[in-house]
């Protein structure tokens, strides 16, 4: 699994990558988390307000950091549609 956190250091864009590491490890998953920084490759991603949340190439969210739930569930939906 490729995620990829869209923003540019903030400290939405912090939390949101912090919390997507915590829920990798206690879903006991492989995945590489990058952080893109770039704001034209933030906006070539589609996303327009920060921070962004793409997981295997598809914009999962943008504009708001979910709950350590809500974040878990996103990532699982997305291991079951593999």
């Amino acid at each position: 699994m490729e995620i990829k956190v869209l923003g540019m250091g903030c400290a939405k864009c912090n939390s949101l990558e912090k919390t997507v590491r915590e829920v990798i490890n206690e879903l006991a998953i492989e995945a590489t988390v990058e952080k893109v920084t770039d704001i034209k490759e933030i906006a070539k991603a589609g996303v327009m307000v920060p921070p962004g949340l793409m997981i295997n190439g598809k914009i999962k969210l943008s504009g708001k950091v979910p709950t350590k739930a809500e974040l878990t569930n996103i990532i699982t939906t997305v291991l079951a549609e593999s």
